[in-house]
């Protein structure tokens, strides 16, 4: 039997963090669990405390090709390197002409700096963009490739 499956970001503030994962991957917020006519009204049937209603915030891919994510609140800050993380494949592959892989990547950090994220690093092969290395707004890494 095969497993669904979904990614979960400890974070220290969910709704912000899954503000940008949603611009970055253009996905939308979940919709409330079945039987449910919003979220709100899930965490009060479960008696949820008030104060833990912000603890979480989870999306979707509008298409349904791609996995969850879940964004919960953690009290401890990230202290270390990911040992994972997602690859944004923005450009085509190499097989495209370098120059369309850069301009790509390239529009997609402005709009991602722009969202809130951090440019890290920039990776080049043979003189020419090969891919980014960016930081969410709560210092996350992934590449933009």
């Amino acid at each position: 039997m095969t497993a669904t499956w979904g990614l979960t970001v400890d974070c220290s503030s969910p709704g912000r963090l899954a503000a940008f994962w949603a611009e970055a991957l253009g996905y939308r917020e979940a919709p409330p669990p079945e039987g449910f006519a919003s979220r709100r009204e899930w965490l009060v049937a479960l008696e949820v405390p008030e104060e833990e209603w912000d603890d979480g915030a989870y999306l979707v891919d509008p298409e349904g090709r791609s996995p969850g994510l879940s964004f919960l609140r953690v009290p401890e800050a990230r202290v270390d390197k990911n040992r994972l993380h997602l690859d944004l494949q923005v450009s085509g592959g190499r097989a495209v002409p370098a120059p369309t892989r850069a301009e790509r990547i390239e529009a997609t950090r402005a709009r991602l700096e722009v969202a809130g994220a951090t440019v890290l690093a920039r990776h080049e092969q043979g003189g020419r963009l090969d891919h980014l290395v960016l930081a969410d707004p709560e210092g996350n890494e992934f590449c933009v490739v």
